[in-house]
């Protein structure tokens, strides 16, 4: 046995499990969740056989033993200890082999879950259940019943907006190979689950599952060779084929249908209401590897992608729209468009004549944007020679909207219901350009390369000596000026070329795509109004920006969105936005922007900044403050939620949080990152696609028009509470992340943050800078490290203290607490999700990481304080809601949490094991493989761990 060390309780702490108690074992709870068991027991066997077979008869028994094992630590049947022995000095072959047998399981768990949620919400639809919350069903019942006139929802949705943004990041694991396995095995189980199988085609399944699984088994995890940023971009657009071209047109068209008949004078526009977004190849903030030339390939193969999907579906529609003129009236416009005339042989099939025709028009457009490459690949043979060409995307809609029009006045709604509906609604949403990729760069480097420009060009030699106020003079100067500030021969710096010619490849992709191909551009850590007209400067010297004149405003088709990210950005963001709205140059371009002013609130840098609470309530709190700005502004304000898929960035299911927003900041809009292996999680099928799309519509529908806080003339006190709440816990927080001396190096230590950088899964450095400050870590090795190490620090700590200090035992302080808990949404929600990551939280499993920090009195003194303070939270939650259970409002995760996570135990023990070897010298390949494979498996199981 091992002697316990001072300091901690060691025992305590090893068998310590999460609060969550066993599922309800009653026979309807069994009857609910015998199906997932069955498919779970399922795939897993067929995984062993694969294993046992394979991998040997030795591995396959080491594999049971430890599944065994794990789940008798978590009946308490025996030590930690016994399992940690089974994998001491293990044979590193063998080892490999065990980590991908359970990170396998905990892929083809998530699978089996996924399908089972899938099955419970078709029984609730069978059984003529009202539909749950989250989905479109739900709001339009909401809406009905709150009686809302056309004028309300017309002020709220005319012009309303939803943008999931697909952005890279470095927890999306898994490679395009196993993502399409994985969806083999998903319509495998589908089409068993919903068909009455004879015995024979019962087998035929089980051989091909078998066939998937083996494939799988033998297939690599991870990359050999580090993600580049083009595989990122083809990572991002493989979602458009899985699911996003098939769902997003038929939602946003359902969607309007329904509002536009309910609400006939609201002047709901035929834009659609949800669009897609991308920071894959935009997005330089700490990312050396984006070039003007990646800008140029990310656009263009978004283009391609688009207009590839429209030539495909134009093909389709000529294939179905057979109809005959002598059986049908057939409007002239038709004929004009497919070049032919009534009563002419060639006219007899009209629409199959125009469908074709616009085909040519279209591959005739590809071939001047892409080449004739890309048109013999995508054209099909149709002639295009001659052919003219489209200038937008909405020359292109307006040909299918003759065929519609056609359709519909002999009476073939259905036809043009069917998929022609569908590619116009495709050519609504994705253009010529697919999604919007948004530039972002870090005000500190707009400001280097903007004093190099200024000194090249003589206007000042030393503008980063000027305070704000003597900046903004100058760049607002120089705005109203239509002179460039550099030429072809510009003598500058890597770093200024590099910046121009990324800002010079977006204003080319504007000009061949659309403005819709590059609409943002976001400046990362944005603390003063020179931030943003530093940005505007560089969009100058491209083209993008217009100064106007006397007569007309400044012009730009990309908006400039600041980032407020720390808390004391977040803090001070109101301000910035009014002081540059003072300013006529910038107000009179937000006016011809629409008067519309985006914002984007950064979760993972505030999270890491202050801590969990705190952050959590700078963001409410600033998105309070922006609301009454721009209220008093007379401009409309769009935020933009840079969430990552983790609580500790921001995650969490999306509808409570969008809920959860304070009153007048959603009006309508919403953009929200999509990031990591959330991504998968939510997008990878279309029925998921569907359902995750739907719940951020309905929650920004309910969210705008429905009163959603609940708070009424109790709310500044409610926020006064809060005030006091987020300073107790960032000082708590403070005292360990950033006033603990060796804090770092304990980080360091006990995760494996060092070893992040060599996974192949992500083209950017872990840091910004070659540094060790935290300030300097990026937002997501920072979480993913205290994931892997099961803390889960970055979504609870300092939260414990901070209820437990405001309460300081008086029965009427927590009874505020328990009654915000029950009322406020925003509150509720923090405490859920931050329930959620502490189920998931294991201290125990923690400190095993702990013991590979050499310095045994700090190990001591941090694994003290993290222990500690996760005593008080868990504590401090319960005696809030009243419960006893952290996942006792999320059954799902409850029955996750219990049933699946004995199968991380392995993983993670093998992952001490492995990092033990590799810091004391043992860097073979087979080590490093095997400690990425780990990593791999546990971001895979825990689904948001990064």
């Amino acid at each position: 046995m091992r002697r316990p060390r001072a300091g901690v309780d060691t025992d305590r702490v090893t068998d310590k499990r999460p609060a969550v108690p066993r599922p309800e074992a009653g026979s309807t709870d069994r009857q609910l969740t015998e199906p997932l068991r069955e498919d779970i027991r399922l795939l897993g066997g067929i995984l062993g056989q694969i294993v046992r077979k394979h991998a040997g008869e030795d591995t396959f028994e080491l594999v049971e033993k430890a599944r065994v094992e794990s789940f008798r630590i978590r009946r308490s049947e025996i030590d930690r200890t016994e399992l940690e022995t089974l994998f001491r000095d293990i044979d590193i072959s063998e080892a490999i082999s065990v980590i991908r047998a359970f990170s396998h399981f905990a892929l083809l768990a998530n699978l089996a879950e996924d399908i089972h949620r899938e099955r419970r919400r078709a029984i609730h639809v069978r059984a003529g259940d009202p539909p749950q919350d989250s989905t479109l069903a739900a709001t339009y019942s909401k809406l009905a019943a709150a009686g809302l006139r056309d004028d309300q929802v017309g002020a709220a949705l005319s012009d309303a907006t939803v943008v999931p943004v697909i952005t890279a990041h470095p927890t999306e694991t898994r490679r395009r190979t196993v993502f399409e396995v994985q969806r083999r095995i998903t319509d495998l189980m589908r089409f068993a689950g919903r068909t009455e199988l004879t015995p024979a085609e019962r087998e035929e399944v089980d051989r091909a599952l078998n066939r998937q699984v083996l494939t799988l088994w033998e297939t690599a995890l991870i990359r050999l060779e580090r993600l580049q940023i083009q595989d990122e971009i083809e990572v991002g657009l493989r979602y458009y084929d899985a699911g996003f071209f098939e769902v997003i047109p038929r939602v946003n068209a359902e969607l309007r249908a329904w509002l536009q008949e309910h609400y006939p004078a609201a002047g709901i526009a035929d834009d659609p209401m949800l669009r897609m977004g991308s920071w894959i190849g935009g997005d330089r903030d700490g990312n050396p590897f984006v070039t003007g030339e990646i800008v140029g390939m990310a656009t263009r193969r978004a283009a391609e992608t688009a207009v590839s999907h429209h030539l495909a579906e134009l093909a389709t529609l000529a294939q179905e729209l057979s109809l005959t003129s002598r059986l049908t009236e057939v409007g002239d416009e038709v004929f004009a468009l497919g070049g032919v005339k009534r009563g002419e042989t060639e006219a007899d099939e009209p629409y199959r004549q125009a469908l074709r025709a616009i085909r040519a028009r279209l591959a005739a457009t590809a071939g001047g944007l892409f080449g004739d490459r890309f048109v013999a690949v995508n054209d099909g043979g149709y002639p295009k020679d001659g052919a003219a060409t489209y200038a937008d995307a909405t020359e292109f809609l307006a040909d299918l909207d003759v065929i519609d029009e056609s359709l519909r006045s002999n009476g073939d709604d259905e036809l043009a219901d069917d998929r022609l509906l569908t590619l116009r609604e495709a050519v609504r949403a994705f253009g010529f350009h697919l999604s919007g990729l948004d530039m972002r760069q870090n005000s500190e480097t707009h400001e280097e390369v903007v004093a190099e420009l200024l000194a090249w060009a003589g206007v000042h030699s030393d503008y980063l000596s000027l305070p704000e106020a003597e900046r903004v003079e100058l760049l607002t100067a120089e705005l109203s000026s239509r002179r460039p500030l550099t030429g072809p021969g510009a003598d500058l710096s890597d770093l200024a070329h590099k910046e121009l010619d990324i800002v010079r490849a977006a204003a080319s992709a504007v000009a061949a795509y659309g403005p819709q191909a590059v609409p943002n551009y976001i400046i990362s850590m944005c603390t003063s109004v020179s931030d943003l007209f530093e940005a505007m400067v560089l969009l100058k010297e491209a083209g993008l920006f217009g100064p106007g004149s006397a007569d007309t405003a400044p012009s730009s088709s990309v908006r400039v969105v600041p980032l407020f990210e720390t808390i004391e950005d977040l803090q001070q963001g109101a301000a910035t936005l009014l002081a540059a709205l003072d300013i006529p140059l910038y107000r009179s371009l937000i006016d011809a922007q629409e008067g519309i002013q985006e914002i984007m609130l950064g979760y993972s840098d505030s999270n890491k900044d202050g801590g969990y609470l705190a952050a959590n309530w700078a963001l409410y709190r600033a998105e309070l403050d922006l609301v009454e700005a721009a209220k008093k502004a007379g401009i409309r304000l769009r935020l933009f939620h840079g969430r990552g898929g983790t609580v500790g960035r921001g995650g969490g299911p999306s509808y409570d949080a969008i809920l959860a927003q304070p009153p007048g900041a959603v009006q309508g809009s919403l953009r929200i990152t999509e990031q990591g292996e959330v991504i998968a999680a939510k997008y990878a099928e279309p029925v998921v696609a569907r359902r995750n799309l739907e719940t951020l519509l309905a929650a920004t529908i309910e969210s705008s028009l429905l009163d959603t806080e609940g708070l009424g003339a109790e709310a500044e006190a409610a926020y006064a509470v809060l005030d006091e709440l987020a300073a107790l816990a960032r000082a708590a927080y403070s005292e360990l992340v950033h006033d603990t001396p060796g804090f770092v190096e304990y980080f360091v230590n006990s995760t494996p943050l060092s070893e992040i950088g060599s996974l192949n899964i992500g083209s950017r450095p872990a840091s910004r800078k070659q540094t060790e400050k935290i300030s300097d870590l990026r937002a997501i090795p920072w979480v993913l490290s205290w994931s892997q190490a099961r803390v889960m620090l970055p979504g609870w700590y300092g939260t414990g203290a901070a209820f437990e200090q405001w309460v300081g035992g008086d029965d009427d302080r927590l009874a505020t607490l328990t009654d915000y808990y029950n009322r406020w949404p925003f509150f509720r929600t923090v405490m859920s999700n931050m329930a959620q990551v502490m189920a998931k939280s294991d201290l125990g499993l923690a400190e095993r990481y702990s013991r590979l920090v050499p310095d045994e009195a700090l190990r001591e003194k941090v694994f003290g304080m993290i222990t500690a303070e996760h005593d008080r939270t868990t504590s401090m939650y319960f005696k809030i809601t009243g419960t006893d259970d952290l996942l006792a409002d999320n059954a799902a995760l409850k029955r996750s949490v219990f049933n699946r996570f004995p199968y991380l135990e392995p993983l993670n023990h093998l992952q001490v094991e492995l990092l033990r070897r590799y810091r004391g010298g043992d860097d073979s390949d087979l080590v490093r493989r095997g400690i990425q494979l780990t990593m791999n498996g546990l971001a895979t199981a825990l689904r948001n761990s990064g």
